[in-house]
């Protein structure tokens, strides 16, 4: 019989994860599968288990929590020769990556998507030796958004990350960074460095339109002012999709993209915290194997 393993955060999607695991757990044993369901309690814990369901050789993995729970079980499967398909029943604040796959953003549907017989190839980053699946920023306002407590998280979702972002913009500092990408340069000062794996970022599902989860690039964006005034156009820009046009802004794409900077700058990883500047980014095509919705 085949073998699948849940990983499911309990404290997830205002703390609801616990009564939707026995949901997903019917419709896998009905497929059939036999079935692990490990709940995390700490951090670290979502990646030791999906390490653990590559070397056990499952055949697939669900994930049951935000995009924290996601960047942890996909790291857990970071080098390993195989690697489980993966599901995705999304209980967090912006569920970037699920948006990005059309999975459906409540819980009950997304359980049912399990069911479908679709799967797609979807490519993963790398930066510094972790994978991420979604996004990276760099810059001063990506330290103000890692700084969003779980409090915050459960009680605004995604408006959390919008209320610090607003609150730090009248006394964001520009940092210089050095951003070498495919053989070009970009320096310059800037408050905000964003390489976009996908469409979805921070929950806005127009930051760049035309990325897809497998074309192969990284989708890269350099805020060149964004004071107060100017982030009224620059939100108007990200609301219309067209956020590359504004002039404020230089978009390029890349395989491979190398930022570094003299000052002391962290970065959020996935809406988590990531490592400190500088930072190697790269494509890895096709890395893994997902379950999306059956096309209408």
């Amino acid at each position: 019989m085949r073998k699948a393993m849940i990983i499911s955060n309990p404290s997830s999607g205002k703390e609801k994860a616990k009564q939707y695991v026995s949901e997903v757990q019917a419709i896998l044993e009905s497929k059939p599968y036999e079935v692990v369901v490990n709940e995390t309690v700490g951090e670290g814990d979502a990646a030791n288990y999906g390490l653990s369901a590559c070397q056990d050789g499952c055949d697939l993995v669900v994930s049951i929590g935000g995009d924290g729970t996601l960047h942890e079980t996909i790291n857990g499967m970071l080098d390993q020769e195989q690697r489980p398909l993966l599901g995705i029943v999304p209980l967090g604040t912006v569920n970037d990556f699920a948006r990005a796959l059309h999975i459906s953003l409540d819980p009950d549907e997304a359980i049912e998507q399990l069911r479908s017989e679709q799967t797609r190839w979807v490519d993963l980053g790398a930066v510094n030796g972790q994978l991420f699946a979604n996004v990276v920023a760099a810059g001063s306002l990506a330290e103000a958004l890692f700084s969003v407590s779980s409090e915050e998280k459960s009680k605004l979702g995604a408006f959390a990350y919008m209320k610090e972002g607003l609150k730090d913009l009248v006394s964001t500092p520009d940092n210089m960074l050095r951003i070498e990408y495919d053989g070009q340069l970009w320096e310059g000062e800037s408050p905000l460095f964003l390489a976009a794996l996908t469409n979805s970022v921070g929950g806005f599902e127009k930051l760049s339109p035309d990325a897809e989860v497998d074309d192969g690039l990284i989708h890269c964006f350099v805020i060149r002012n964004i004071g107060v005034l100017n982030s009224l156009t620059l939100g108007a820009s990200l609301f219309f999709g067209n956020l590359k046009e504004h002039k404020d802004v230089d978009y390029f794409t890349a395989k491979e993209v190398h930022v570094h900077s003299d000052e002391p700058i962290r970065t959020n990883v996935d809406g988590e915290e990531g490592p400190a500047l500088p930072i190697d980014i790269r494509v890895l095509p096709g890395y893994m194997k997902v379950i999306v919705p059956e096309k209408s």
